[in-house]
C-alpha cells in the first residue's frame, strides 16, 4: 500500500486546512484510512479514520471541527479542518491498514499496517 498525503501549512487560529491522502495498493476490499498526528513532546493520536464500510471515528477533541470523506473513485481520503486551535499543531500523518481492522479500532489503538510521510499543520494564535 502507497499512501501520498498533501496538505497542511500554517495558518491563523480559527481559520481551516484540508490533508488529503491518496491511496493505492490494497489488496482486501475492507480497509481502513484515517490521520494520526504528533505533536512535540506528546504521544500520536489518532485523530480521524474512516473505513471501507463508511465508518468514522472522530478524536473527541476534534469532534464538531474536523469532517473526514473518502472518494472511492479517486481513492483519495479528506481531512477538512475547521476551527483550528493552537492545540491542534503538529506533523499529521496519513495511515491505513489493509485488511478488517475498522476506522474506530485502527484509530483508538493508533497501530496502522501502514504509514506514510508526515505533513506540518501549524495553528499560530
Amino acid at each position: 500500500v502507497q499512501l501520498q498525503a498533501s496538505g497542511g501549512g500554517l495558518v491563523q487560529a480559527g481559520g481551516s486546512l484540508r490533508l488529503s491522502c491518496a491511496a493505492s495498493g490494497f489488496t482486501y476490499d475492507n480497509y481502513a484510512i484515517g490521520w494520526f498526528r504528533q505533536a512535540p513532546g506528546k504521544e500520536r493520536e489518532g485523530v480521524s479514520c474512516i473505513d471501507s464500510d463508511g465508518s468514522t471515528y472522530y478524536v473527541d477533541s476534534v469532534k464538531g471541527r474536523f469532517t473526514i470523506s473518502s472518494d472511492n473513485a479517486k481513492n483519495t481520503v479528506t481531512l477538512q479542518m475547521s476551527g483550528l486551535k493552537r492545540e491542534d499543531t503538529a506533523v499529521y500523518y496519513c495511515a491505513a491498514d489493509d485488511g478488517i481492522t475498522g476506522a474506530q479500532a485502527m484509530c483508538a489503538t493508533r497501530i496502522s499496517d501502514y504509514l506514510g510521510q508526515g505533513t506540518q499543520v501549524t495553528v499560530s494564535s
